[in-house]
């Protein structure tokens, strides 16, 4: 998958494309790459097989609420591992387009006729009912619909595009939408963010060296991981998880949060157990998925009660995986 910053970097590339034929471009937030996306991942999907058009999925390179409030917004999916999901369901072209005063105070018209018809090359635009973008929010599905058959090139030639409208998926009554999954998240039911997703929810980063306190004093040797500042977190405490390292993956058990009981400082990390498992892991990038969440975090009043209940949450953690294994054979 190749990444773009703007257009002109876009425009660039392709001059140099064997047989493009132009573009199914997915518009949207893709915060989450949930399951709701992957219907609109999945039609320009369709259309490269049906019509050879590359596939392209146009997104903000931040997220827009940022830029206008001025404060930071938590994001179930950060840049990396969006860009990581994209490549996996190998889309050809990701844009990440600049959020800045030039490029929200866009004319709807504008944003169609210069980034997505005639810098895109677009000749399928799949988006959802509620898609909104252009100045004010102005550009909906109405006006991509309505100007299928009205952009020109430069030339003055009629350069026509199909809208595709996707409609939303539900589960049960509920719209999945990134507003469900981040009120999921933040309540710590991993079941139902991972079964909305299609898929576990995860947190990526380095393994860097803590107090190693885990296999001196506690008898149970974790690894650590400092999450993004901008990703959102679930409730601070103990969950049950997988560890991947590149192709292999691990049963694990996880705290999110600040040690309270071994440090004083605010900083948030993700500390994990793997269970039978050795290799010193420092400087390796590794995902941990969340699974279920087993207890909130706490303050002990000394490592020896920490150790007593660390030892405990192991134990359930074992039950879990053993019994989650036998559900699995059972299917």
């Amino acid at each position: 998958m190749r990444i773009f910053p703007d257009i002109p970097a876009f425009q660039k590339y392709i001059k140099n494309e064997k047989d493009f034929k132009g573009t199914a471009v997915a518009i949207g937030k893709f915060d989450g790459v949930h399951r709701g996306h992957e219907k609109l991942l999945n039609t320009i999907i369709r259309l490269k097989k049906e019509r050879g058009l590359k596939t392209a999925v146009f997104t903000f390179d931040r997220s827009i609420a940022s830029f206008f409030t001025g404060t930071e917004q938590k994001v179930l999916t950060t840049n990396h591992e969006r860009r990581e999901t994209l490549a996996d369901l190998e889309i050809d072209y990701l844009i990440e387009f600049p959020v800045n005063e030039v490029t929200a105070g866009m004319e709807p018209e504008i944003f169609i006729r210069d980034v997505l018809v005639r810098g895109l090359g677009a000749r399928a635009i799949a988006a959802g009912p509620d898609c909104s973008f252009g100045k004010g929010g102005r550009g909906d599905l109405e006006l991509l619909k309505q100007m299928g058959n009205s952009v020109t090139d430069r030339s003055g030639h009629i350069i026509p595009y199909e809208t595709i409208e996707v409609e939303k998926v539900r589960y049960h009554d509920e719209i999945i939408s990134s507003t469900l999954v981040r009120s999921r998240v933040s309540n710590g039911d991993m079941e139902m963010v991972n079964t909305l997703l299609g898929r576990p929810y995860s947190i990526e980063g380095k393994v860097s060296h803590g107090r190693k306190l885990g296999s001196s004093v506690l008898e149970m040797p974790t690894v650590n991981i400092v999450p993004e500042h901008d990703k959102l977190l679930p409730p601070y405490g103990v969950y049950f998880s997988n560890v991947v390292i590149g192709t292999q993956v691990f049963h694990s058990i996880t705290n999110i949060g600040q040690k309270p009981t071994i440090k004083d400082d605010p900083a948030v990390n993700a500390e994990t157990f793997l269970y039978d498992f050795n290799d010193d892991l420092y400087g390796e990038e590794l995902r941990v998925e969340l699974l279920h969440w087993h207890r909130e975090e706490k303050k002990f009043p000394d490592l020896e009660s920490l150790k007593k209940q660390m030892h405990h949450d192991m134990m359930a953690g074992r039950e879990f995986f053993r019994e989650r294994t036998e559900q699995e054979l059972r299917k």
